[in-house]
């Protein structure tokens, strides 16, 4: 056997057996709450396991009977029967094969994660209170709103052993994560449900179990479309090929940010999950999907390839055919209870608080109260509608702010400005006096021709008046190209780093007459325009962060040293901004060694960034075209003394001598010479005490950078003493 099918082994066949403890229950628990056969969850579950594994896009996504199916199934089967909703299994296998092969997977990833949040935790309720009548040893009401309405009832009459099961398995899946060492080798859905059946069997209540047909191979009661209007039937297949395939490639997208293998292909997921409901629905399974509890179980216990998907199959087969006298001692209550503390665990908090944080809250809570009230497939139109309709909404929506201050008045307008908008922003204008100064900020990604006539004709009215206007457009010229002729641009531009300023191409030197004495001179002037730009601006935007930087101190996590060349600019070229990083600048980006009597300055940032700030990272970046080492390289002869510059390039003289003793390359003298006193700053930093104990012991890393500036390309230092450019991730 080879080196690396044993390293797979090792790592897959533990991390599938795992899986088949969690898996386990939890597909019988999802087969009795969609009112099928039990034998039906532990048949997709080996479906979902070695078919969609074999077949899927992801190698560690694990498929199976879905809690986020439950509510869509049950219906289907309420509405059809047992055999009819195994041949609707099959035809929803059928389209997402269909869709898969038409490369369209993509497309189910534009449905709003608050929807799809939505319709989970309203799956997650309907299933508490189904569940909860099955564990206080009663059956299930016909809907949510009718097993609410009978709850009460039930928790005041009802206190049989059933509850008692059930009960105590949900104290085991609660507590089980205080218990020390255990979760981590037997997962807390095994552990609950072998306690609630051990209790029972040594205590012989009287509840009722899991039941298993003889002849579990039998498939003679298989698929069958059922009878009645074909236009139910073709909903069925639509919804369950919908929420399987939506759940499904999510779940993959999310389980791919857990691992660093292979990225997952999403048109062959879909193709896999279409192939393992044709077989499932085949076999008499429930319908498969990728779960995240499982596949996130399975990157947790170290698996590195489908190779564990396809084992947990095997094992929950080997169990199907081996155990059933066992798996028939399970308590319905006991799967109960697992199945309403799975519900509670679908209304995930962390989920609406996302949501929240993007505004999208009343999604997220139309979807959730839809689904419970109204359906599963309902309810995801209801939130797919709500979506679409807050989306259009903030696409027409502005925000039109004027206020008074020290310097004059101040309009703000930001967001999409359309004819919509015209009302608040007439409104807002009407509210400022006539003869004033006045500034429009305009923070617009769109403006239309009805809210640029709107704004001109007030500016030219308040002007008339005696007053002052003053324009200020942070973004496109929508406002001075459209009353200037100009074509508006075709597409908006975002900018990321809002603080940063503006930048200008530098104009062209002109011939200009002297400032008058007194008078500030260009550059100053300069510096008061960017100043005033600045509180125009930018201020208020990060005033708050400031204010809190101000109260809390600076925590920047690294020490950024490079050049004092004007074209380098360290926050444009790393995205960062205030309080991310501790900067030293000076000629050529040189570190003087910890012995020389001119490393005090350098030293004492050093020192500062590593004892105060307690930075984990040191970066020294150079540049291209460097001219301090230009100067090096090539001496000339300047008319003015500079004495402190040839003294302080001395400490770069060991880059020149690594460069003119390292082999010929094909880059030109300068560039080898820059990218090599970039390494030689690096080894000046390990002559200090330190840097060489933190770096040894883990506490510090020490990162080589250069920036290109004729291609705007940042490289890194590799291990081989390398630049590679870094990649710029592809738009998908």
């Amino acid at each position: 056997m080879s080196g690396f099918w044993r390293e797979r082994l090792r790592a897959d066949v533990p991390a599938s057996l795992v899986v088949v403890l969690v898996a386990l229950p939890l597909s019988l628990g999802i087969a009795v709450a969609s009112g099928a056969p039990v034998i039906a969850g532990l048949i997709s579950a080996v479906v979902g396991g070695v078919v969609a594994g074999v077949l899927g896009g992801s190698v560690v996504q694990v498929s199976g009977p879905a809690a986020g199916l439950t509510l869509i199934v049950a219906q289907t089967v309420a509405t059809f029967g047992w055999r009819g909703a195994c041949a609707i299994t099959v035809a929803a296998g059928l389209l997402q094969l269909l869709l898969g092969a038409s490369r369209v997977a993509r497309a189910a990833l534009a449905v709003s994660p608050a929807v799809v949040h939505g319709m989970l935790a309203g799956v997650g309720v309907v299933i508490v209170l189904s569940q909860v009548h099955v564990l206080l040893g009663d059956a299930p009401q016909a809907s949510a709103l009718a097993n609410l309405k009978a709850l009460p009832r039930e928790l005041m009459h009802n206190h049989t052993t059933a509850v008692l099961i059930g009960v105590l398995t949900l104290a085991v899946l609660a507590l089980w994560r205080y218990v020390p060492a255990l979760p981590k080798v037997i997962p807390a859905p095994l552990a609950a449900i072998v306690v609630g059946t051990a209790t029972a069997v040594v205590t012989g209540w009287p509840v009722q179990r899991v039941e298993i047909p003889d002849d579990i191979l039998s498939f003679e009661a298989g698929p069958q479309w059922p009878g009645g209007p074909l236009h139910a039937g073709l909903a069925a297949v639509g919804a369950i090929a919908m929420v399987a395939s939506v759940e499904s490639l999510l779940c993959a997208v999310a389980v791919d940010r857990m691992h660093s293998g292979p990225r997952v292909n999403l048109d062959r997921e879909l193709c896999g999950q279409g192939a393992a409901n044709m077989v499932a629905g085949a076999l008499g399974g429930l319908p498969v999907a990728g779960v995240i509890v499982r596949s996130s179980t399975n990157v947790r216990a170290g698996a590195r390839s489908r190779l564990s998907t396809v084992l947990h199959g095997v094992w929950i087969l080997v169990l199907v055919l081996a155990a059933v006298p066992v798996i028939e001692l399970i308590p319905l209550p006991a799967l109960a209870a697992l199945l309403v503390y799975t519900g509670v665990q679908m209304v995930n908090l962390t989920h609406a608080q996302q949501v929240h944080q993007h505004r999208e809250t009343p999604v997220y809570l139309l979807t959730l109260l839809a689904v419970v009230v109204l359906g599963l497939f309902e309810g995801v139109l209801v939130g797919m509608a709500c979506a679409l309709l807050l989306s259009v909404w903030r696409l027409t929506h502005a925000t039109v702010r004027a206020h008074l201050d020290g310097q004059g008045w101040h309009v703000v307008v930001e967001g999409s400005v359309t004819f919509l908008a015209v009302p608040r922003l007439s409104r807002e204008l009407g509210r400022i006096p006539a003869a004033t100064v006045v500034s429009v900020e305009l923070n617009a990604d769109f403006m239309d021709h009805a809210a640029v006539t709107a704004l001109h004709d007030w500016l030219i009215g308040h002007e008339r008046g005696g007053g002052t206007v003053e324009v200020h457009e942070l973004h496109h010229d929508w406002y001075a190209g459209a009353i200037t002729g100009q074509r508006p641009p075709a597409r908006k531009l975002h900018p990321t780093a809002w603080w940063l300023p503006r930048i200008h191409r530098p104009a062209a030197p002109a011939e200009t007459a002297p400032p008058a004495e007194g008078a500030p001179t260009g550059a100053k002037e300069r510096l008061v325009r960017g100043a005033r730009m600045f509180h125009r601006h930018a201020a208020r935007r990060i005033a708050p962060l400031l204010a809190d930087l101000a109260r809390t101190g600076q925590q920047p996590t690294q020490l950024f040293l490079t050049c004092s060349d004007s074209r380098v600019v360290p926050s444009l070229i790393t995205a960062t901004g205030p309080g991310d990083l501790f900067v030293v600048r000076n000629v050529g980006n040189l570190v003087p060694r910890y012995d020389d009597a001119e490393a005090a300055s350098v030293g004492a940032a050093v020192d500062f960034a590593l004892n105060v700030l307690q930075v984990r990272t040191i970066t020294v970046c150079g540049h291209s075209g460097c001219g301090a080492l230009a100067a090096l390289l090539r001496p000339v002869t300047h008319p003015a003394p500079m004495p402190h510059l040839g003294s302080w390039l001395r400490h770069a003289r060991p880059s020149l001598a690594r460069v003119e003793s390292a082999p010929p390359s094909d880059a030109d003298h300068l560039t080898r010479l820059c990218q090599s006193n970039v390494l030689q700053q690096l080894e000046h930093l390990g002559t200090y005490p330190a840097v060489r104990e933190r770096v040894a012991d883990g506490r510090l890393e020490l990162v080589g950078m250069y920036f290109d500036l004729a291609t705007s390309r940042v490289h890194l230092l590799g291990p081989d003493h390398t630049f590679t450019p870094v990649d710029t991730p592809s738009r998908v």
